[in-house]
């Protein structure tokens, strides 16, 4: 069982009742705002996305460009969702093995560029990352993360309505979308609360830096490992 269960006439429209607009703004709406709850539940749990945001917030000026990263990756995994080849790719063992393969070993190379080169609160006055770089970055750790593929792919449809008007592409990126955001405001008060917590505890911040970078490294093994044994 399902969780929840635009176009203008060119020669005549025919406009609903009051009783079936307000029918379906309540369940678009009630649709909307459970998935955003459960949306908000799974950001708050760490993962490879905090133990990134973190570590920029130690090392950069600026958090802006690492979650703008991070949210282009969500949003390239929900345009891939809602035109069906998410579908085609979780259904060829090899396209899915060779993505799972190519997210973990970005994850393993930034966690262990981190854990080499802890983040300490006097590295964000020198030379800054170029924002293209750590855009980029953001992008591949989301966008490559073969776990946040299956979980929109399993997740977005529950939330639509097959008899709905809108087309279930147009809903699957409304709910993408809602999804995105949430991150972006979430992950902005992570990276921020890092910036201004440790920055003035040198110690803590090294120690919170290496953590993040085994927390890459430990997630990247266990995609490998949970794919390929």
């Amino acid at each position: 069982m399902e969780i929840l269960g635009i176009l203008f006439g060119i020669v005549r429209i025919s406009l609903p009742s009051a009783s079936e607009v307000k029918g379906e703004i309540v369940v678009t709406a009630g649709s909307v705002a459970a998935f955003w709850l459960v949306s908000f539940l799974l950001v708050l749990v760490p993962g490879a996305d905090w133990a990134y945001v973190i570590g920029a917030g130690l090392r950069e000026r600026s958090v802006l460009p690492s979650v703008g990263g991070l949210l282009v990756g969500y949003l390239a995994l929900t345009a891939v969702v809602a035109s069906g080849i998410a579908v085609i790719v979780t259904r060829n063992p090899a396209v899915l093995t060779a993505l799972t393969t190519a997210g973990a070993a970005y994850l393993i190379w930034i966690g262990g560029a981190t854990l080499m080169r802890p983040a300490t609160p006097g590295a964000a006055l020198g030379e800054p990352t170029p924002w293209g770089a750590r855009i980029r970055q953001g992008a591949g750790i989301s966008g490559f993360n073969p776990k946040a593929l299956l979980l929109f792919l399993a997740l977005l449809p529950q939330f639509t309505d097959r008899n709905g008007k809108w087309p279930i592409a147009i809903q699957i990126g409304t709910l993408g979308i809602v999804h995105t955001v949430t991150c972006g405001v979430i992950y902005l008060c992570v990276g921020l609360l890092a910036q201004s917590v440790l920055n003035a505890r040198p110690t803590a911040a090294r120690i919170v830096s290496r953590i993040s970078g085994a927390a890459m490294i430990l997630i990247g093994i266990f995609l490998l490992a949970e794919r390929l044994i």
